[in-house]
């Protein structure tokens, strides 16, 4: 597989994580009691999603890309979104 295409397929699966951190957080974010550090979870996770998309948009549209940046994008969102995720488990809002 070229770096090209690893570089696609790791923002696409950085998005997906991201997303589903972001839904996580927004679920936990409609029961008390710590609504406010849900919802800034929530933001943060949203915009970082959309932070992947851009890139996403770069790479397609202009052939430029890096790997690297890529591929450490990928890993932080699994880990974030696995964290958000067991947080809200724990606390009992997931």
């Amino acid at each position: 597989m070229s770096p090209y295409a690893l570089t696609v397929l790791c923002l696409c699966f950085a998005i997906v994580a991201q997303t589903l951190a972001t839904l996580a957080a927004l679920r936990a974010t409609l029961r008390p009691p710590y609504r406010r550090a849900w919802l800034a979870l929530t933001i943060a996770s949203s915009l970082l999603a959309l932070h992947h998309g851009f890139t996403l948009e770069l790479t397609s549209s202009t052939g430029l890309y890096d790997l690297p940046r890529a591929a450490l994008g990928a890993i932080v969102s699994t880990l974030l979104a696995l964290g958000i995720v067991g947080l809200g488990r724990e606390t009992g809002q997931g």
